[in-house]
C-alpha cells in the first residue's frame, strides 16, 4: 500500500480530513496572515499501514498550519416566509472564515 499520511482534526465544532500541503478554509481564528498555529484537538491518524484512533484524542500528536488569509464567504440569503399572515423577512448573512496550509502532521 503507498505511504498515505492523514489526520482528521477537529476546529470550530467541526471535523476536517488533512493532509500535508492542503488549503482548506475553517472558521475564523484569531491569528494574522503569515503566522504558524497548530491544531491539538486531533481524532485519527493514518500513516500507511498503520491507524491511531483517539479516545477521543490521539495523544502527542499535533497538526502544524499558516495562516494565508482572512475573509469572508459568499453571501447566503435567509428568507423567511409565513402564507396567510403577511409576514415576510429577508436579511443576508456572510460568514468568517481562515484559509490555512497544513504544514505537518507530528506523530
Amino acid at each position: 500500500m503507498s505511504e498515505e499520511k492523514f489526520a482528521v482534526i477537529k476546529t470550530g465544532g467541526k471535523q476536517y480530513i488533512v493532509k500535508e500541503g492542503d488549503v482548506l478554509r475553517i472558521e475564523k481564528l484569531d491569528a494574522e496572515e503569515g503566522t504558524p498555529i497548530s491544531f491539538g484537538e486531533v481524532l485519527l491518524v493514518v500513516e500507511g499501514d498503520s491507524v491511531k484512533v483517539g479516545t477521543p484524542m490521539v495523544s502527542n500528536t499535533t497538526v502544524t498550519a499558516s495562516v494565508l488569509k482572512q475573509g469572508r464567504a459568499k453571501k447566503v440569503m435567509i428568507v423567511k416566509f409565513k402564507p396567510k399572515v403577511r409576514y415576510k423577512k429577508r436579511q443576508g448573512h456572510r460568514q468568517m472564515f481562515t484559509e490555512v496550509k497544513i504544514g505537518e502532521i507530528k506523530v
